[in-house]
């Protein structure tokens, strides 16, 4: 009731400013984005069917897809942003278009405020399509980290992908995380998920997977679930965390597979078949499916971390694999988190899917024999993305924190942002709006027209977690850069005044990969270089957490 309120006396407060121009509110003419990799400059897609990995890049982890027709649909994991659940579409696989999201309403994601930002929220989401029924089934789980513990495993459904979505089905009695939908083609429905039920444990970071026979009429599970205990490679391995399962069914066999060894450089997707839904499922012998972990970590660009993968099978029969993985520089750091690639998916002797084996890599650039043109330039490679704000509605590509943005912003003629009373570190909703980064090299640049008092900024900001951020500020009279901890703790790395009477000012922000420059500019001057050289580590995708970092609009009348 309590956020009710709140949102309804903000939208009063909004119409008012946005009507009046009231002084404490910033206008952002224009933001843009621009991705600059030197690997995509240095290797053009030349050949028909080539194609960049990763196919969606920027924090993009955990993607499921399902197919319908000819449409592909796919979702990932978003954690403590909103809205939640990313819908992306392709025709080809390869060429991906951010359409939309999935939990788009306060009503279905009501659990973020107080979270940690990048270990808490959304996890695995999973996406199918029910044919018996005619909807689609989206399943996930909110982790409650960062207030008592627990999580909250719920699905919403729709008759389309692009909604409209319903509001959220709890799934109570079902303990753990990662759930995903299996429907089977005698009209049974099954979930699968990684259990809490890990008894015997066999070692510290041991956990079950487990199915169970689900009602969609009654929304309710059938029966008792069935654990399957054994670990994908081994139990000489010791590895953690077998999560984010995912059941297809081919020839007549079951097919389980499962993420492995956490997110680190030893991830991995191992698979199992059984002959029945609830198994008894076999371990494939030349497991894992996926991984990098068994190449050397010196070698030139590499892609990291593979696994938590989801399979789809294509019109003419073919198979193929989406999955995360990271890029880093050779230091072993990056900002953009873990991303989504794409393979084409084989098949052993004895009948089980593969990606990689032994030492195959997982390259930045591949060929699908038969591929069309791009229809549009999609997520992958270097490209220019850019909002004036013309539009009544924001673009879906614009994610906030902890909750809805809007009712602090307002669009059609530029964005106004409210000069909110709210710390972007404090795990509760501010006015920032951003996006994803998505390559190690990059600019990012806004015009604001601001009058700000004493107390107020607005400008660029660069956000890895609620203790790790950079600001680029506009202040009363002077232009800004600040490495911002945990609240409380906002370091100065620079300033300049501006000019008593000034009209907008353009920010900029540069990447280089392992480090920023941050500039400004006043109508009809040069750009003047505020900062240079500030370590990226500061925001760091290895700093902790489980997204990558995002860049975007921010607005505070809290003094820094």
């Amino acid at each position: 009731m309590k956020n009710i309120i709140f949102s309804a006396l903000l939208s009063s407060i909004l119409s008012v400013f946005a009507a009046e121009a009231a002084d404490n509110s910033a206008k952002f003419s224009y933001f843009a984005y621009q991705g600059n990799d030197e690997y995509y400059n240095d290797n053009p897609l030349t050949a028909p069917g080539d194609y960049f990995n990763p196919v969606i890049s920027g924090w993009a982890s955990d993607p499921s897809i399902c197919r319908t027709g000819d449409d592909y649909w796919l979702v990932t994991s978003t954690f403590g942003y909103f809205p939640g659940v990313p819908l992306y579409h392709s025709s080809d696989l390869v060429s991906w278009k951010h359409v939309g999201n999935v939990l788009s309403r306060h009503t279905q994601l009501p659990w973020l405020e107080g979270l940690s930002l990048d270990k808490g929220g959304i996890y695995a989401p999973d996406l199918k399509y029910n044919p018996v029924d005619s909807t689609y089934y989206m399943i996930t789980t909110c982790v409650m980290n960062g207030k008592d513990g627990g999580s909250v495993n719920f699905y919403v459904t729709a008759p389309h992908p692009l909604g409209p979505w319903s509001d959220p089905v709890i799934l109570d009695g079902i303990e753990g995380i990662d759930p995903s939908f299996f429907f089977d083609d005698d009209g049974k429905t099954y979930i699968v998920y990684k259990s809490d039920e890990h008894n015997p444990v066999k070692w510290s970071n041991y956990r079950a997977l487990s199915i169970v026979e689900f009602d969609t009429a009654s929304q309710r599970p059938v029966g008792e679930p069935r654990h399957f205990r054994e670990e994908g490679v081994g139990p000489e391995e010791r590895l953690e965390r077998n999560e984010g399962p995912h059941i297809f069914k081919k020839d007549g066999s079951y097919y389980m597979i499962a993420a492995e060894g956490g997110t680190n450089w030893v991830h991995s997707e191992v698979c199992y078949r059984a002959d029945s839904v609830f198994g008894p499922f076999r371990r494939w012998s030349r497991n894992p499916m996926l991984t990098q972990r068994l190449l050397k970590t010196n070698r030139r660009r590499p892609v990291t971390s593979t696994g938590h993968a989801d399979l789809v099978q294509r019109p003419d029969g073919e198979w193929f694999a989406v999955f995360l993985g990271c890029r880093p520089w050779n230091d072993g750091e990056d900002h953009l988190g873990r991303e989504t690639y794409l393979m084409p998916v084989k098949w052993s002797a004895d009948g089980f899917p593969y990606i990689t084996q032994c030492l195959d890599t997982v390259s930045l650039r591949r060929n699908i024999p038969g591929l069309d043109a791009p229809q549009h330039p999609g997520q992958g490679g270097n490209f220019t993305w850019r909002d004036d704000f013309s539009a009544s509605e924001l673009s879906p590509e614009w994610i906030g924190l902890w909750g809805d943005v809007k009712p602090y912003a307002a669009t059609g003629d530029g964005l106004r942002l409210l000069c909110a009373p709210v710390d972007a570190r404090s795990r509760v909703t501010p006015a920032y709006l951003g996006r994803r980064i998505q390559h190690h090299r990059f600019t990012a640049e806004t015009e604001v027209d601001f009058n700000p008092s004493a107390d107020e900024s607005a400008g660029l900001l660069m956000v890895k977690n609620e203790t790790r951020q950079y600001y680029l500020a506009l202040q009363k009279g002077r232009v800004s850069l600040y490495r911002l901890g945990k609240p409380g703790h906002n370091d100065l790395i620079a300033s300049a005044a501006l000019p008593e009477r000034h009209s907008a000012v353009e920010l900029k922000i540069e990447s280089r990969g392992t480090v920023y420059d941050f500039y400004y500019r006043l109508p009809s001057a040069d750009w003047q270089l505020l900062a240079a050289d500030v370590p990226a580590e500061h925001i760091a995708t290895q700093r902790g957490g489980f997204t990558g970092t995002t860049v975007g609009l921010y607005a505070t009348s809290l003094p820094l």
